[in-house]
């Protein structure tokens, strides 16, 4: 049977190899998460490096809003780059000797200087690492939705990613704390294990990105290449901003707002609630980081089914609040006296609900990160320019602001309790991270529904999708048939006489 020629040709199906080379990227991501987290970051900053909480917080919140400020340009810069390896490629390949080279200077500062001028050199690195970071991974990021403008592909092509990231950050958590921060290594303040620990991550960032890169090369010729366009700056500001306030993103990026918040909150506190409030070990910390990669493999069996089953709005908002309150489980039920005292089934509990809440939340991010993909057609239609790099780039701008934020607020509450910043760990009083956690749940959890229900406005379906695909091959066709006119230009009565 002959194709609908009113419905766009079906673009080719990715190989799994293709969706391996991508996928494998994230790897670096996901590393970088781990070690660039508040979850690492506050209580190596705080309680190993020896900083006031509050400086901690400050530093990490002004850091992320300068990288947040700072991905805008790089995807920017990524959209408009001209070079014989296409427009991402190039960034994907310069950032791995970088994110190696700082990553290394981050987590190996001088022992002998002083507090001050060591946490001057440790934040100055800081900022370099997250610049080298944003390097790739938005570049690699604005690959996906080049790679295929199928609704359904770009959903499968996510969950190599989320895949991938979440087995290597995880992955790479079970290392720390198994390995550089065991008892047997010096423990959780040993400063020489977070050292090690920083060569190692630079190392598998830095083969993770070659090998993306190198892998998805051959596929540089297929894709998008947007012609030479000499427009004057009033023009480029007013394409930019058509594509930064398409409706849809601009309720994405609202959400990022609030999760961002929750999310660096979260993150900031979880060793210490782990540590402090559980009791659990650095070993049991790494069992459930264990659960956490199960957790990214459901996640990914998750994901494709319920998005075509419930489209991918509908499967998204629902996978979203259910992981919202079963994360809040073990909390509430140790603040209304429920938890188990027991060590075991503190640790079982824990891990059940890491691995069902994570399962859900991965689900959940794996679809809407496909759903920004799609938004790279919808902005096009409406501008008449792709800018996949300054999309992608702008969606994670309010989230980095607020992840800051969220850090801040740590630093702020763990002011307001008076946790003590030397204490040897698992030897605070429990009545201390008792009011910790009353503060600490209510904002979380509503944070995270708040930025939840905001996305209820994302209009973008399959069938618009489908539109605006065939809109822009319309489009393309109509440009290149008048270019082919311009170079041949048909004479009247040629040849008469």
């Amino acid at each position: 049977m002959s194709q609908d020629p009113s419905q766009p040709p079906a673009p080719p199906k990715l190989s799994v190899s293709t969706k391996l080379s991508y996928g494998v990227g994230s790897i670096a991501v996901g590393v970088s998460v781990l070690g660039l987290s508040a979850t690492l970051l506050q209580p190596y900053l705080n309680r190993v490096i020896g900083l006031p909480a509050i400086w901690v917080g400050t530093a990490i919140m002004l850091t992320l809003m300068l990288d947040a400020v700072i991905d805008p340009a790089i995807g920017q810069w990524s959209d408009k780059l001209r070079t014989k390896w296409g427009r991402r490629h190039p960034l994907m390949y310069a950032s791995a000797p970088l994110i190696a080279v700082a990553c290394i200077a981050f987590w190996n500062s001088p022992s002998t200087w002083p507090v001050t001028t060591t946490g001057i050199f440790v934040i100055g690195m800081l900022v370099l690492l997250r610049l080298c970071v944003s390097l790739y991974e938005i570049p690699s990021s604005a690959l996906a939705p080049e790679l295929t403008s199928d609704y359904h592909q770009r959903t499968s092509l996510f969950s190599y990613r989320f895949f991938f990231g979440v087995v290597g950050g995880l992955g790479m958590n079970v290392v720390l704390y198994q390995v550089f921060l065991s008892p047997a290594a010096g423990g959780i303040l040993n400063k020489q294990g977070y050292a090690d620990f920083g060569i190692l991550a630079a190392c598998v960032m830095a083969v993770s990105i070659l090998v993306s890169a190198f892998g998805t090369h051959r596929h540089i010729k297929d894709l998008y290449q947007p012609p030479v366009r000499k427009v004057p700056l009033s023009q480029v500001a007013k394409e930019i901003l058509g594509t930064i306030s398409n409706r849809s993103l601009v309720v994405v990026m609202i959400s990022g707002l609030c999760s961002g918040v929750a999310g660096g909150l979260s993150g900031a506190l979880s060793q210490y609630f782990y540590i402090e409030l559980w009791g659990v070990s650095a070993a049991s910390i790494s069992y459930i980081s264990m659960a956490g990669v199960l957790a990214s493999v459901s996640g990914v069996m998750v994901a494709g089914p319920a998005a075509r089953i419930w489209g991918k709005k509908r499967a998204m908002i629902g996978l979203f609040t259910v992981s919202v309150f079963t994360s809040a489980v073990p909390l509430s039920l140790k603040l209304l006296n429920l938890a188990p005292t027991d060590t075991g089934m503190v640790l079982t509990l824990l891990l059940v609900d890491y691995f069902i809440a994570t399962t859900l939340a991965i689900s959940g991010f794996i679809i809407i990160s496909s759903m920004i993909a799609d938004v790279v057609e919808d902005a096009a239609v409406k501008t008449g320019v792709r800018s996949e790099g300054l999309l992608l780039a702008a969606n994670g701008l309010l989230p980095k602001f607020t992840g800051g934020i969220g850090v801040f607020l740590s630093g702020v509450l763990l002011t307001v309790v008076a946790f003590p910043t030397h204490a040897a760990a698992g030897t605070v009083d429990p009545e201390i991270m008792r009011r910790l956690a009353l503060i600490f749940l209510p904002i979380n959890t509503g944070m995270s529904l708040l930025s939840i229900a905001v996305l209820l406005p994302y209009k973008i379906d399959e069938d618009l999708h489908a539109s605006n695909v065939a809109t822009l091959q319309e489009a393309a066709a109509l440009a290149e048939r008048a270019r082919i006119e311009d170079a041949h230009p048909v004479v009247d009565g040629a040849g008469g006489g």
